[in-house]
């Protein structure tokens, strides 16, 4: 079955049945036949249980001819060391992986009859299979930057009317989006000159245009950058500004864009991202936003494959 043919319909012989969903998984993470997670050899063969066994093997066990260790499709992945079934994985990952805002572990929990502490360890671990190690394509061409700030509605103290932005108690996010399609996203500590720009040397190529509002802590990163620095003056309502001829534009709507999808997220479905845990639900919705012009089937697989060398324990 194709990746793109994907659905919970086409999917349903996967979610449930344990075997189907085992060899579903072994045919995403192993294409082209079961590698040793430890040694990396291909040089594996299936452990079938003997006659009259007393111990028999479970099915999907494999050994590998040159470290002489056994493994499953499970070991070196965020599934590894899980009593939750295959099947309910790929439940999971689907549901993550389609749902353009998300999906909350109490939705989870019902959807997948178990309890919300497994759902919310299991949700997190598919939000480090979405992580995408940032210096391994910098961003380019064209890069809006902004940032946004993410929390609790700000409440009014007194007589005086509560405030939003810079000033709150909110955790400021930062966003730099290509216009060729990628993004980066992940809370900083303050908002001020060398935090920003440090953000900005970290995840874009240098040989880009960065593109921003007139936040005064952007100054000067244009000459680390070749295609400069551009910036619109919000506080004077200029949202879209047009340049080298009236070819280009210099905008921030983008990263905006983003920035509201992430919002709609908090407000509607997470309603409380903590401190501790919010890099990971900006990973979430990096990773949606970066696979948005594939199926959803693609998408699953895509964070299917991310697993790979990815541990995350609690406790």
């Amino acid at each position: 079955m194709r990746d793109q043919d994907l659905n919970l319909s086409t999917l349903a012989p996967f979610l449930t049945d344990e075997t189907q969903a085992r060899a579903f998984l072994e045919a995403k993470r192993w294409p082209h036949g079961p590698v040793c997670p430890f040694c990396q050899s291909t040089s594996v063969y299936t452990l079938t249980p003997k006659p009259n066994s007393t111990k028999p093997v479970r099915p999907g066990v494999y050994k590998c001819k040159a470290c002489r260790k056994q493994f499953t499709v499970r070991i070196g992945t965020i599934v590894e060391d899980s009593h939750i079934p295959l099947s309910k994985w790929l439940m999971a990952i689907h549901l993550m992986t389609s749902s353009k805002k998300g999906i909350s572990s109490h939705q989870l929990s019902r959807e997948l009859g178990i309890t919300l502490k497994s759902a919310w360890f299991l949700s997190h671990r598919i939000r480090e299979a979405m992580r995408e190690h940032p210096m391994v394509d910098l961003l380019g061409g064209t890069v809006e930057v902004d940032e946004t700030y993410v929390g609790g509605k700000p409440r009014a103290r007194g007589s005086e009317p509560g405030h939003t932005g810079r000033g709150t108690d909110k955790q400021p996010v930062m966003v730099l989006v290509s216009r060729d399609g990628r993004v980066r996203s992940m809370p900083i500590a303050r908002v001020d000159g060398p935090t920003l720009k440090q953000a900005i040397r970290d995840h874009v190529d240098r040989s880009a245009t960065i593109m921003t509002d007139e936040l005064h802590s952007y100054r000067g990163i244009g000459r680390e950058f070749t295609g400069g620095h551009f910036t619109v003056t919000h506080t004077q309502k200029e949202f879209v500004r047009r340049v080298n001829d009236g070819t280009d534009f210099v905008s921030t709507n983008t990263a905006e864009s983003y920035s509201a999808l992430l919002k709609r997220g908090h407000y509607g479905i997470f309603h409380h991202f903590s401190k501790k845990h919010l890099p990971r639900y900006c990973d979430e919705f990096s990773f949606r936003w970066n696979h948005r012009k594939v199926t959803d089937g693609e998408r699953m697989v895509a964070a299917i494959q991310g697993a790979k060398g990815k541990r995350l324990r609690y406790g």
